[in-house]
């Protein structure tokens, strides 16, 4: 089931979720301050291009630096993409099919928002 799901969310919103990330991670990475944020961009695009079968946990490790990156995170490149899974959400509960993954999009607004100190593991 896992591959049906990832095949659907790729073709109906996977694609597209991850081209934002990508285009947000080549804004990021122009600065050179902004860099980890662009390399964290890149990786959630990984992540949001096929995300069934994988699981976001927090990291035991990250710090204070996680927390005042994630503040500048929210207002550099968070926000935008946490508006894209939230309409990307709403667009797709329009139909019975795409209720699930209308879901799914909406549980990744909370990993757009706060990304750093966040770790992408396989659910096994």
């Amino acid at each position: 089931m896992r591959t049906i799901g990832n095949i659907l969310w790729f073709l109906l919103a996977g694609l597209w979720l991850a081209i934002g990330y990508v285009v947000a991670g080549a804004l990021a990475c122009v600065l050179i301050v902004t860099i980890p944020f662009g390399i964290a961009c890149f990786r959630l695009a990984g992540y949001v291009i096929w995300p069934f079968g994988r699981t976001v946990v927090w990291r035991r490790d990250a710090g204070v630096a996680s927390g005042i990156g994630n503040v500048l995170w929210v207002v550099l490149f968070g926000w935008e993409l946490a508006l894209m899974h939230a309409v990307t959400g709403l667009l797709l509960c329009i139909t019975i099919i795409g209720i699930p993954l209308g879901i799914a999009s909406w549980k990744m607004v909370p990993l757009a928002l706060l990304p750093l100190g966040r770790e992408i593991v396989p659910v096994d």
